[in-house]
């Protein structure tokens, strides 16, 4: 079984998610008491906030390259970044170190074309939904997206930072999203990708009158294929 390096944190939240989620595969497939080897690397989400908001990316960048490159010498075979927007600064990762880093938006690509799926909604961070660094990968896997308009957009992210990153779960929330979902699926979207690692916190299939694509889940079972490849 390969040592799988999780950069964490971003936030602790959904990192927990990816902790369970990647342990309870590995005890499904092994079975008996089987468990995932794995090292954590993680950062203060305060700090790399801050820098998200001040647009200082490249600082962010150094941070988690220099955890990447502490998991490699921990003994990591190949990096997960347990976050969507933070793959913005995945070059910066990967050029840090010499092991593979198992990249989100590819992972979730490959899992939507498997479906046959063209056209996607996608929930994010603003910075996510808004920038190509993410959407970009998804292009070049012929997939075109769809994202909410600039008041949905703002309720999307603010309800990420302000309630989904603290652990907040409100009903009042999720019918926002609900609407939001509807909304881009009238615009034509055959499915919504849940991009960011705390929207499956609050949003389950029952939401959605089309399938959701789960980043979190997506990326932890990719990791354990690798794991166990």
């Amino acid at each position: 079984m390969k040592m799988i390096g999780l950069i964490g944190g971003m936030s602790w939240e959904s990192t927990a998610l990816y902790y369970r989620i990647i342990n309870e595969q590995v005890k499904q497939q092994l079975g008996g008491l089987h468990s995932a080897r794995s090292l954590m690397y993680s950062v203060d989400f305060h700090e790399i906030e801050k820098l998200q908001a001040a647009g200082e990316w490249q600082k962010a960048g150094e941070i988690l390259a220099e955890a990447a490159l502490s998991l490699e010498k921990g003994g990591a075979d190949f990096i997960v970044l347990c976050t969507n927007t933070m793959h913005k600064v995945a070059q910066q990762i990967t050029d840090a170190v010499s092991i593979p880093l198992l990249h989100i938006a590819d992972a979730t690509a490959q899992r939507i074309r498997q479906a046959g799926v063209k056209k996607v909604g996608l929930l994010a961070t603003a910075f996510t939904m808004e920038q190509e660094f993410y959407k970009g990968r998804l292009h070049q896997s012929k997939i075109d997206v769809l994202v909410p308009d600039a008041a949905g957009r703002k309720v999307v992210h603010d309800i990420i930072y302000q309630e989904l990153c603290l652990g907040v779960i409100r009903d009042e929330s999720r019918a926002q999203y609900r609407k939001i979902i509807a909304e881009l699926v009238d615009q034509g979207a055959e499915a919504i990708i849940l991009g960011c690692t705390e929207i499956t916190l609050l949003v389950k299939a029952e939401d959605a009158s089309v399938p959701l694509f789960d980043t979190t889940l997506i990326h932890a079972e990719d990791a354990v294929k690798l794991a166990l490849g």
